[in-house]
């Protein structure tokens, strides 16, 4: 008997890569390096190393012979699916998406996870505006925020200086940490003076810590 095939993960850039890609197919056309290039505000070197990592996955395939021939497989479609299905059809009992882990020490890829993190009606809400995320390291102890942590969050693409935020940071990796805009940069800063803050000019913000759960 075959085993069941595992499914790929995916970075955040490379999940917006293959929304695009699929947006293009059902305009009856295929999406070209640099239009995908354009889309993500990226360059088209780094556009082009997202797509063969995509490819290696086996979410792509394209044809050499054709410019525009970049279309998603079987595999790549079945999985973009199941990870926008809960989001599109949430359950009827209260709860919040956990969507994976982020960072309180060094920066990791952030990939979504589709469970389910029940929690008290006072955090119930639209899983379109409230998400949890898994705590990993200790970077924000002295906030209070521990390994193994859930912090809850509502989604936000800005937010005032001081403020708890989860970070991306140069379109890919997620981090937890205070936010705060120097003259031509973005300071996240750890609350353990064991860790360094991290400099970036390349930082978006993807939500605003609200709430924290703890497991004893």
């Amino acid at each position: 008997m075959s085993q069941p095939k595992i499914m790929p993960t995916l970075t955040p850039r490379q999940l917006q890569l293959v929304q695009l890609i699929r947006q293009a197919q059902t305009k009856g056309c295929s999406a070209t390096i640099s239009e995908l290039a354009q889309g993500l505000k990226l360059g088209r070197t780094t556009t082009y190393e997202h797509l063969e990592q995509l490819r290696e996955k086996g979410l792509i395939e394209s044809q050499t012979s054709k410019a525009r021939s970049l279309k998603l497989t079987r595999l790549g479609q079945n999985l973009l699916n199941s990870l926008e299905k809960p989001f599109e059809n949430p359950p009827c009992q209260q709860g919040i998406p956990l969507l994976g882990r982020v960072a309180a020490g060094r920066p990791i890829d952030a990939i979504e996870d589709r469970r389910m993190l029940n929690l008290n009606a006072q955090f119930a809400g639209s899983s379109k505006e409230i998400f949890a995320l898994e705590i990993q390291g200790q970077s924000m102890i002295e906030d209070g925020i521990s390994d193994g942590d859930y912090v809850i969050c509502k989604r936000a693409s800005d937010a005032v200086d001081g403020q708890i935020v989860i970070a991306l940071v140069d379109g890919q990796s997620a981090t937890v940490k205070r936010i705060y805009r120097e003259q031509n940069r973005v300071r996240l800063e750890p609350a353990n003076p064991d860790f360094a803050p991290i400099y970036t000019t390349d930082c978006q913000v993807q939500g605003i810590v609200v709430g924290l759960v703890r497991q004893f």
